[in-house]
């Protein structure tokens, strides 16, 4: 697929996606979704160990592109379009095998905001935003907002963001627990670069199982999870890259993992 909305890179074991309508604040279109399916299927098959999200000029994502039309200039049907797209593309970055970078570059609104918060790791520019839009339009909050949201904040901080819908500073979103981290708008690209080759070279099935236990762990109990751990770290146990940590333990040298 040749892509027009979307720049995407696989090298090194670092999947790099760049939502690029930079002149619409990166907002999704029925067009966009389907490139970002297609990079998110190279993602999963082609070897990468990381998977960076970020947006192209002064904007991460605005959610969904509202002048999208039906033929009849219609509003489109939002339901089937958060059950078509938005849905599925959750699903897939919470399963996928490999940490998930999301790298806030600008203003994250509406769904865009949820889809930041759908990453393992979120960093964003100091200039940055989070915006709860959903409320202006006389909408709920999709993209798993109203799942994440209250297991990240509380129920009081939760419901603030999502009736009132005002702007969240990115200082405050880490305040707030929201996001990892806020970085200077000058140091972004170069932290961002740094958090990549970090996973690239990192014991992916390891960090895998983890993701795993820790998404298990918000629906069990404490024996329940203790089970989980402990067949976690059976399997791990047996893992190419533990007999290397081991290995490079004892040796006094740093580990070469192949994710394996």
């Amino acid at each position: 697929m040749a892509y027009q909305n979307i720049l995407f890179d696989l090298s090194g074991g670092i999947a790099r996606l760049t939502f690029n309508r930079p002149e619409k604040l990166n907002s999704f279109t029925a067009a966009m979704h389907g490139e970002v399916a297609d990079a998110m299927a190279r993602v999963e098959t082609e070897g990468a160990r990381v998977l960076v999200i970020t947006g192209a000029g002064r904007g991460f994502c605005a959610g969904q592109d509202l002048s999208e039309r039906k033929p009849s200039n219609e509003p489109i049907d939002l339901g089937e379009t958060v059950g078509t797209y938005y849905n599925p593309l959750v699903k897939r970055l919470h399963a996928l095998p490999m940490p998930v970078v999301m790298g806030v570059n600008g203003v994250a609104a509406g769904a865009g905001a949820n889809l930041a918060f759908a990453g393992d790791i979120v960093i964003a520019k100091e200039s940055a935003s989070f915006i709860e839009s959903f409320s202006k339009l006389g909408l709920i909050p999709d993209t798993g907002g109203t799942y994440v949201l209250p297991r990240l904040v509380g129920r009081a901080r939760a419901l603030g963001l999502a009736l009132l819908g005002d702007k969240l500073p990115a200082r405050q979103a880490q305040a707030w627990g929201l996001i990892w981290q806020c970085v200077p708008d000058d140091q972004f690209d170069a932290e961002l670069d740094r958090l990549a080759r970090h996973f690239a070279q990192a014991p992916t099935k390891g960090l895998a199982a983890t993701k795993r236990a820790l998404a298990a762990s918000l629906g069990n109990d404490l024996a329940t999870q203790l089970d989980l751990e402990r067949d976690l770290m059976r399997e791990m146990g047996r893992s190419r890259d533990y007999a290397e940590g081991v290995t490079a333990f004892f040796e006094k040298r740093a580990p070469q993992f192949k994710g394996e």
